[in-house]
């Protein structure tokens, strides 16, 4: 018996010399350049973390506030509640809302604090961010679909673009949007835990699905850019068809169709720049997670720019929301509203203090009714086109 084992021990000895059993090879050793822990996603240093958690903190509440302020005026009147345009413009201040919330919460909890609950839960809360940011660009598609059909379809916008079929378009845009979102969760993650083809961006998601996700974002985003500069152009062409001399009313009519044609290129310039500066960034780190490895810097370069799209839910409700005009009475009717209300339950009124108080908020709302003036390209085809 002992024999055999020395024998054993030998031919162990010849095969791998003691000099050369550093190299051989271990699991530990096979797995040393694969990602086998999800402490390979948090990579953000102290300092970092700093000044992520600052942008959050601040964008975060300031978005919240913004999108539910715009959600109170439009619910609290009847007359935005009934127009096309208002609506989509709820819907992107819905989506915003959500993203100031899910974002902000899972992002510092995860990176801030490097907690991992399990793949369920990651996933749950992964949903909950793509369903806000998918959301949200789905109704900037259906806002830049709507003053389309304004520049392009003056005559017949009204029916083509009832409040019904308004609401009808918002419903076939959340109704996928959830399914899409959630998709990780129901089954469609990575099976291999952190290695390839898992993301090197979000752990347990398989590459596949992102690719899928950031692909469809791109096409809505290149919709998006392709309805606003078909109305740039309609713009332009129409600033160049109104050349030449004109004298009295024409003139004067001329120059105002030429100021709001100058507006319109101005805004939506600013709105194309402000979705290729938050966007594009993100966009272009997921197609390189979905090709090749990232690295550490990489994966903290992603971090930061996924601060932007918090930034655009941020930016969202004063591009598309608080430039109406319409609104902003109807926010003005709302503050005086509240006004007189604070000072009814100080008693810093007495009984006409109140009347005048209330008359005051009526002629805000009625204002804010009849004042429908071309802030929003829904309402002033009919006037400007």
């Amino acid at each position: 018996m002992l024999l055999c084992c020395n024998q054993r021990l030998e031919f162990c000895e010849r095969k791998y010399p003691p000099n050369s059993r550093q190299f051989l090879p271990t699991a530990k050793h096979e797995d040393a350049s694969l990602c086998n822990s999800i402490k390979c996603y948090m990579v953000l240093t102290e300092t970092e973390k700093t000044a992520i958690t600052s942008i959050c903190l601040i964008a975060g509440p300031v978005t919240f506030l913004e999108n539910i302020l715009v959600l109170l005026v439009i619910a609290r009147s009847t007359t935005l509640r009934r127009r096309p345009s208002y609506l989509f413009i709820s819907s992107l201040a819905l989506a915003d809302t959500f993203a100031s919330c899910f974002f902000t919460f899972s992002f510092l909890h995860f990176h801030l604090y490097n907690h991992s609950q399990g793949p369920n839960i990651y996933l749950f809360k992964l949903g909950g961010v793509t369903m806000a940011f998918t959301g949200s660009v789905g109704s900037l598609l259906l806002t830049a679909l709507d003053r389309y059909l304004c520049i392009y379809q003056a005559s017949n916008y009204k029916v083509l673009l009832t409040r019904t079929r308004a609401k009808l378009a918002i419903v076939l845009l959340w109704c996928p949007t959830v399914i899409i979102s959630f998709l990780p969760l129901m089954g469609w993650r990575c099976k291999t835990k952190f290695d390839p083809p898992c993301s090197h961006l979000f752990p347990y998601v398989d590459r596949h699905y992102l690719a899928f996700w950031t692909g469809l974002q791109l096409v809505v985003l290149f919709l998006i850019i392709v309805a606003y500069v078909l109305i740039l152009w309609k713009a332009n062409r129409h600033e160049t068809s109104m050349g030449g001399p004109k004298s009295g009313r024409q003139s004067v009519k001329r120059q105002a169709r030429l100021r709001m044609d100058i507006q319109l290129a101005r805004t939506f310039s600013l709105i194309l720049l402000i979705l290729a500066v938050c966007w594009l960034p993100v966009l272009s780190f997921m197609m390189v997670d979905v090709t090749v490895p990232l690295t550490n810097t990489q994966q903290r370069m992603f971090a930061f720019c996924s601060t932007l799209c918090l930034v655009n839910s941020c930016v969202n409700p004063l591009l598309y929301a608080l430039r109406c005009k319409d609104l902003r009475a109807e926010l003005i009717a709302l503050l005086a509203c509240c006004k007189t209300s604070r000072e009814r339950m100080l008693g810093n009124t007495h009984g006409q203090g109140r009347e005048n108080g209330s008359g005051i908020s009526k002629k805000c709302k009625d204002q804010a009714v009849s004042d429908s003036n071309p802030d929003t390209i829904s309402e002033s085809v009919d006037k400007q086109i």
